[in-house]
């Protein structure tokens, strides 16, 4: 075993660690030194919050604890990224550019396109993605709505904005 490894693994056997293997570094002063106040669950359980306190300076600050996307995008290129909830957001409030929402609206509404993704994940296709933005679009706001649909089903005149509309129509 590496010594480093070796080290942090007797640390962990032990109960106790002189330094953290990956130490949060104080943003003030830069001492690896820090300590956790306070931990809560943030972001409807998604995220842990810290407070955590320099040993050094004594100053206090906020960290967040994320876990890490093993959802996948297939974009229609074929290539692949992570599913980014920040990505359905933009979106989204681009289309809703103009238009009242209540606050938080968004964030749920992204938090309902990643729960879909990891229902039908490890890898979902972006045009997935995009249905299920106009689904909860449809009932939201339909004006943000048609102008999803415009830029996720590649319209390219009047007449495909007649249609939606029609479309829209015989669902209400």
């Amino acid at each position: 075993m590496l010594p480093r490894l070796e080290k942090a693994w007797s640390s962990v056997a032990t109960g106790h660690s002189p330094v953290p293997f990956n130490a949060m570094h104080c943003p003030y002063c830069g001492a690896e030194d820090t300590r956790v106040v306070d931990s809560r669950p943030a972001e409807g359980g998604n995220t842990i919050r810290r407070r955590r306190e320099c040993e050094v300076c004594r100053n206090r600050f906020t960290t967040y604890e994320r876990r890490e996307h093993a959802l996948l995008v297939r974009k229609r290129d074929g290539s692949a990224e992570p599913f980014s909830s920040a990505k359905v957001v933009s979106g989204v409030n681009q289309a809703m550019v103009g238009r009242e929402i209540a606050p938080g609206t968004l964030n749920r509404l992204a938090r309902g396109v990643e729960a879909f993704a990891e229902e039908h994940g490890p890898e979902v296709s972006s045009s997935d993605i995009g249905h299920r933005v106009l689904e909860a679009l449809r009932e939201l706001d339909e004006v943000a709505y048609l102008r999803f649909a415009s830029v996720h089903k590649e319209f390219e005149g009047a007449g495909d904005f007649e249609r939606e509309v029609a479309a829209l129509e015989d669902r209400t």
